[in-house]
């Protein structure tokens, strides 16, 4: 694709709203913010994902643009990251902890989950590990159990994050977890 094919006056106007966005961006709020189409919309975005990457013919760029966690975003080049990560870490170290790493994992496949269910997979309390979860934006409550009990799940922030559009995408794990209704059994007897 050549870039006189494009209004340049669109793609600078798609760029600064992925400069600012924290979130992904849906391709529909997009395409109502430029006034196109979806189609339209997402032609301009795929350009802009090429022209970043070096396939027009410039440089690749230190940022890459990605669809995931249901829309566009800005992202630091993967190529870079170990640069951008040691940064990074050097003010200050963000990683969960192999608590949290392992409670995240229950969540994500587990969800709607409670407290008692995730701690009767676990064997050990994880109310401050669930907090912290919730608070890093990766987790989130999602309703109540018939008993009244919080149900938590996975947060868009946590597909981001995973680089993934939906929770369809996680790994087959099934065969390594205790059957729901075991789960359940012991989750009664905590709640």
């Amino acid at each position: 694709m050549s870039a006189e094919n494009f209004d340049e006056h669109q793609l600078g106007a798609l760029e600064a709203l992925l400069f600012v966005a924290s979130d992904p961006m849906p391709l529909v709020d997009l395409a109502h913010a430029i006034g196109l189409s979806e189609a339209e919309t997402s032609r301009l975005l795929h350009h802009l994902r090429e022209e970043y990457a070096g396939e027009t013919g410039g440089r690749e760029r230190g940022f890459e643009l990605r669809e995931s966690g249901g829309g566009w975003r800005i992202y630091t080049n993967s190529h870079y990251g170990d640069i951008v990560s040691a940064y990074i870490t050097r003010e200050h170290s963000g990683k969960l902890s192999t608590p949290a790493l392992e409670t995240l994992a229950v969540i994500a496949y587990r969800q709607p989950v409670s407290r008692a269910q995730i701690a009767a997979i676990r064997g050990v309390n994880v109310d401050s590990v669930v907090r912290t979860l919730c608070a890093r934006g990766l987790t989130e409550e999602v309703g109540r159990s018939v008993s009244g009990a919080a149900l938590y799940g996975t947060t868009a922030r946590f597909l981001e994050v995973m680089g993934m559009n939906s929770i369809d995408e996680l790994a087959p794990l099934a065969p390594y977890l205790p059957d729901e209704t075991d789960i359940d059994d012991v989750a009664k007897e905590i709640e």
